[in-house]
């Protein structure tokens, strides 16, 4: 998508990881000089690290206890990311923004009762008709409030009950690239006319033995002591870490009606999936900067990036920065997932956020680790390239620059 017709200005942010909650903590910490420095815990899930979600006061966004229960920390997260981000665009309260507001979500499963899946794996065994007592264990089993908590949706029904966010509501699901689908198709309806107000965002609680089990089953974790994404050596893999975020994006002309300001500008956001053979990746992306980025001046340029630690694809995102770098742009890139983890569906997002943090606040991250790979920036960035590359298929592009 090339720049767009309407300008998408970004006019609130809600951020919540284990770096704090808000984003004067972020900034505090991520701006930093020398390296800001990972929260990581490396004892609980040995031995997989991860990135632990800050302590906040849930009940600052969802005031009724009946919702908190209802809920599981995923969707806690989201729901208190989201309040947050509605409050920052001096939205929260206002009922006929809100009434206008449409909620574009990124959401997982949900979490499993982990113990009632270790009873039916211990039972199951013996069972004469194995088939029979795991449908009659499930059925019984869980609390019919809990098997709907498994319900992706429930994330952006959440936030219209207890925010009061009324307008339409779309949930995108698949890892990483739900993130960037949930932001791309939020931005093509403002550039469409077909809305001007959104909620958009995502949230991962990483802190659950089921999530890493996945991730394990699929070859994407790392182990052992913590590295940066860049150092995690042959085979890489992600260390997950506890998300929650939202943006709301708008049309220029309404923010600009309702004396909104700008953090940034969305400027143009593209994605795909390559089929990840070699080379095929790092050129996917040329092309998708080439389609995004058009009359972009060669130069230094600020790249926060999506990358995961997991191989190949963080080689093959490097070879797109080392492209860009023989074609006279100067990368200064910053991988998010070394200080806030990697929270495949909120992870996009997240970097959209930092991106248009870094902007308003006319300054930019300092590297967040000493590999080498990531190298100062001089000045202040007036756009910032985002990369959201999943850990196994698809791949997005953004850029971010300042709002005139």
């Amino acid at each position: 998508m090339s720049a767009l017709p309407h300008d998408v200005w970004i006019t609130g942010i809600g951020l919540v990881s284990s770096q704090g909650e808000g984003l004067d903590a972020h900034w505090d910490r991520l701006a930093r000089v020398p390296a800001p420095r990972p929260v990581v815990d490396e004892e609980r899930f040995a031995p997989y690290p991860v990135h632990p979600l800050a302590t906040i006061d849930v009940a600052r966004e969802i005031p009724k206890t009946s919702d908190q229960r209802q809920m599981e920390q995923w969707q806690r997260t989201g729901v208190y990311a989201a309040g947050l981000a509605l409050a920052d665009a001096g939205i929260a309260g206002n009922s006929e923004l809100l009434n206008r507001t449409d909620v574009v979500t990124a959401a997982g499963n949900g979490e499993r009762d982990l113990a009632l899946d270790a009873r039916v794996l211990e039972a199951i065994g013996a069972q004469p008709a194995p088939d029979v007592y795991l449908n009659r264990a499930l059925a019984t089993g869980l609390r019919p409030t809990l098997y709907l908590g498994q319900l992706s949706n429930l994330l952006a029904g959440n936030i219209s009950l207890v925010h009061k966010a009324t307008g339409s509501s779309r949930t995108f699901k698949g890892e990483e690239m739900a993130g960037v689908a949930a932001v791309e198709n939020a931005v093509r309806r403002i550039a469409g006319g077909e809305g001007e107000l959104f909620l958009v965002g995502g949230a991962l609680n990483a802190e659950r033995e089921d999530l890493l089990l996945g991730c394990e089953l699929d070859g994407a974790l790392h182990r052992g002591p913590f590295r940066s994404v860049w150092a995690r050596g042959e085979g890489g893999g992600l260390v997950p870490g506890s998300i929650g975020v939202f943006l709301v994006l708008e049309s220029e002309v309404h923010a600009a009606l309702r004396g909104a300001k700008a953090y940034a500008s969305l400027r143009s956001i593209a994605s795909d999936r390559a089929a990840r053979r070699a080379g095929s990746t790092d050129l996917g992306l040329m092309r998708l900067f080439d389609e995004i980025a058009g009359g972009l001046p060669p130069g230094p340029l600020a790249v926060l990036s999506g990358v995961s630690g997991v191989e190949p694809v963080t080689g093959q995102e490097r070879a797109f920065l080392q492209g860009l770098e023989a074609r006279g742009y100067h990368p200064a890139v910053r991988a998010h997932g070394t200080v806030l983890g990697h929270a495949l569906e909120a992870h996009f997002i997240a970097g959209v956020a930092l991106a248009a943090l870094a902007v308003s606040r006319q300054a930019y991250f300092p590297p967040f680790d000493v590999s080498g790979v990531e190298r100062p920036l001089e000045g202040a960035p007036r756009q910032i390239l985002v990369t959201g590359l999943g850990h196994w298929r698809g791949e997005g592009l953004a850029l971010v620059e300042a709002a005139d």
